[in-house]
């Protein structure tokens, strides 16, 4: 139900994408606060008419690590049970990022995809640039993100920095792995979701190729374009079929949702 979630392929990061990736460095959080909850639903086409198929929901809670404030970012993705018999889904991720950098201290990622199951707990230590995970200890590269974090971490990009079209480098860890990542900015359009009417932004995530989405620039993200930047829309092909994604409730926003034009 995440997006960079399931199977991959190794990609060696490279001196060009490092120093991309220091631009997403230590950027102050003001999109968002603790107490926040946001409710999708999970749409499933395969002949162009949409079915329910289930819920993801992410959360924000404070908590401490090592001394430290952090954010405790979790997002579970479930399939409804008359869903169950076609593609089970019981998604858990979480990630404790450090309130004044942003960046990931802990991620474990828990989750089962129709019989594919992962477990995975990190530790990272970005002073020597190593991550502790479930099965060993390995290198990372400066600045680098997990799948939550950088979620989280999207939301305070100043989208207006870019042109249309050009790409937002970053590095993420997954599966004992570093991924070379992107975000292509689309700009911004007003978008028609089951819960309203909204302005919003619009990027492509380069995804990596998993257990339901295709790898590439194939998923299409819409977020509010306003201070919350709260995901609005997701939409992608997948293994089989597409998907779409729509918020459907929030709660506890750290500003207003003035990105709302109309409710449906």
């Amino acid at each position: 139900m995440i997006p960079f979630a399931g199977n991959h392929t190794t990609t060696t990061p490279s001196t060009f994408f490092q120093e991309q990736a220091d631009e997403f460095c230590y950027v102050p959080n003001t999109s968002f606060k603790a107490g926040e909850e946001v409710t999708m639903k999970v749409y499933y086409s395969t002949l162009g008419i949409y079915i329910g198929a289930g819920e993801a929901k992410f959360s924000v809670g404070l908590s401490k690590m090592n001394g430290r404030p952090v954010y405790h970012c979790l997002g579970v993705g479930t399939s409804y049970s008359f869903f169950d018999k076609f593609f089970r889904v019981r998604d858990r991720y979480e990630s404790y990022i450090d309130t004044a950098t942003m960046l990931p201290v802990k991620f474990i990622r828990n989750v089962d995809e129709d019989g594919y199951k992962i477990y995975n707990n990190v530790t990272f230590n970005h002073e020597n640039r190593t991550a502790v995970t479930t099965n060993g200890l390995f290198k990372v590269t400066p600045c680098i993100q997990d799948v939550i974090s950088s979620v989280y971490y999207a939301r305070n990009i100043d989208f207006s920095k870019y042109r249309k079209g050009e790409k937002i480098k970053f590095d993420m860890f997954l599966d004992d792995e570093v991924y070379n990542m992107y975000i292509k900015y689309e700009g911004k359009e007003t978008v028609k979701t089951r819960y309203g009417k909204f302005r919003a932004i619009k990027f492509k995530p380069l995804l990596i190729k998993g257990s339901i989405f295709e790898g590439g620039e194939k998923m299409n993200v819409w977020i509010s374009d306003d201070k919350n930047r709260i995901l609005l829309r997701a939409e992608s092909p997948i293994a089989v079929g597409s998907i779409k994604v729509d918020m459907m409730g929030y709660r506890n926003l750290r500003h207003p949702l003035t990105s709302l034009i109309s409710v449906r």
